[in-house]
Order: C-alpha cells, then sequence, then structure tokens
C-alpha cells in the first residue's frame, strides 16, 4: 500500500524526512532530530533480525493466511501473532505496522516527542503537533484528495492502510483502501488487512467482528463510495503530493 502523510506547513522548516530501504521494508520517517533518525533506523533493522532468526525456525509464521498464536517473547513475533489472532488473518498482515511501532518506540526512547514512521502505508506515529495523513485510494476519485488531522498525542498511535487495487500485498477485496486507527499499530495494520478482505458496499458486516475498545475507527474508500465506523477524525481535504507517497512490499 501507498500513502501520503505531510505535516503542517509551520512545522516543515525543522522537520527531518528520510528514506530507509532495507529489502522488503520501504519507509519514510519524519524526526526533528538526526539521532532519532538513526534510532528509528537501528530498531527497524534489529526487528527485522529478530522476526527472520525466528522465521527461520518456523517458516509456516510467515506463509500462513490463517491465526499463528504463538507466544515467544520475541516482541515483533508476539505482536504480529497476537494482532493477527484477532483480526482472523495471518500475522504477516500485522508486519508492516509491528515493524514502524519498533521504530517509533525507539525514537520515544531516544528523547523524541515526534516521530513518524510509514512503512508502505502503514503509519506507526507520536506527535506533539498536528500531522496530516493523506489517503492514497488507487483509482478512486477520492484518491490523494481526503486526509486526516492526527495529533498532539503523547502515545505511539497506528494509521494503517489496506489495499485491493495499490501495491503489491496479498488481498481477497476490492477496497481501494481501508485505513484503521489504534493505539496499537501491529493490531491497526491485522485489521485494515481483514477488514480489507471482506468489506464492500452491500456488505460491511466485518466490523461487526471488531473490537471497539481495540479498534478506534475505520475508514473505507470503494470507488466514490466512503463508509466510516468508529471513532474516526473528521476528513479534511488535502493537497495532492504524489511525491510524498511511501511505496511499500510489505
Amino acid at each position: 500500500m501507498r500513502r501520503v502523510f505531510g505535516e503542517r506547513a509551520k512545522d516543515s522548516i525543522l522537520m527531518i524526512r528520510r528514506r530507509f530501504h532495507l529489502r522488503e521494508t520501504i519507509a519514510t520517517i519524519l524526526a526533528d532530530e538526526e539521532e532519532h533518525v538513526a534510532a528509528a533506523r537501528n530498531a527497524i533493522i534489529a526487528a527485522r533480525q529478530e522476526l527472520e532468526h525466528y522465521a527461520a525456525g518456523d517458516p509456516f509464521f510467515l506463509s500462513t493466511l490463517e491465526p499463528c498464536p504463538v507466544s515467544t517473547g520475541i516482541a515483533i513475533v508476539d505482536r504480529m501473532a497476537e494482532a493477527g489472532s484477532e483480526a482472523g488473518v495471518g500475522p504477516m498482515a500485522a508486519v508492516a505496522g509491528a515493524i514502524a511501532w519498533a521504530g517509533v518506540e525507539a525514537m520515544q526512547d531516544a528523547g523524541a516527542a515526534f516521530g513518524v514512521i510509514d512503512n508502505g502505508g502503514d503509519i506507526a506515529l507520536l506527535t506533539d503537533r498536528e500531522v496530516t495523513i493523506g489517503i492514497h485510494a488507487g483509482g478512486s476519485p477520492l484518491s490523494d484528495r481526503l486526509g486526516f488531522v492526527i495529533g498532539p498525542d503523547p502515545a505511539v498511535r497506528g494509521v494503517c492502510t489496506s489495499s485491493a487495487t495499490v501495491g503489491h500485498s496479498l488481498s481477497f477485496g476490492t477496497a481501494d483502501s481501508v485505513t484503521v486507527f489504534s493505539h496499537n499499530p501491529a493490531r491497526a495494520d491485522a485489521w485494515a488487512t481483514a477488514i480489507c478482505n471482506r468489506i464492500s458496499p452491500g456488505d460491511t458486516s466485518v466490523l461487526e467482528l471488531a473490537d471497539p475498545d481495540l479498534v478506534e475507527g475505520v475508514f473505507v474508500i470503494i470507488g466514490s463510495w466512503v463508509y466510516r465506523w468508529g471513532r474516526v477524525p473528521e476528513p479534511v481535504r488535502v493537497q495532492d503530493r504524489r511525491d510524498l507517497i511511501t511505496g511499500g512490499l510489505l
């Protein structure tokens, strides 16, 4: 999935924007300090290494499309497994959000009050200011025109998007974009996949499975059809800034 995101103009002078690419992970990091960028990069590398090391002994974890409830003591593995089990999908449905989460947590541990990681459309962030996140929804006429203003929020949160029409990720649905809001980025990622696999203008029953205490809100675009569920920020008009889109494979 691809996404556009940007900051308010008043913050644009000081903000650092860095692209990070490590095998399947293609991410954009926003920060105020270079040391926070470095912390994010190191954490992403470490999380990937931990996941790859675990998967070498459990290749089923990477391939299954069904829940895989394991408890390993490895943060990224357990977060992916838990999120996938909650949403009824395989753990890899949560990988991008979990990796972004690890990076933003490291930024927070390094003293950051502001940090955003967009991992191919799955965003983890903490912010001491307003941040505008735009929606890239493939061929929908609403693509790159709508977004959300998030923050300030001192807690890490996830804004994750899945699409059946954009990117390389496996999807069984038809939605141009399904964006899920949660303070657990892995959960937001997994539920975005689960909802995208099943939702349609004639059938929104998949949302009956989501716990509103865990999944804060869902915003769906299919063509010109828009559906909101739960606590979703009021959509705003955004500038078409496709140069800020982060393309990812996971």
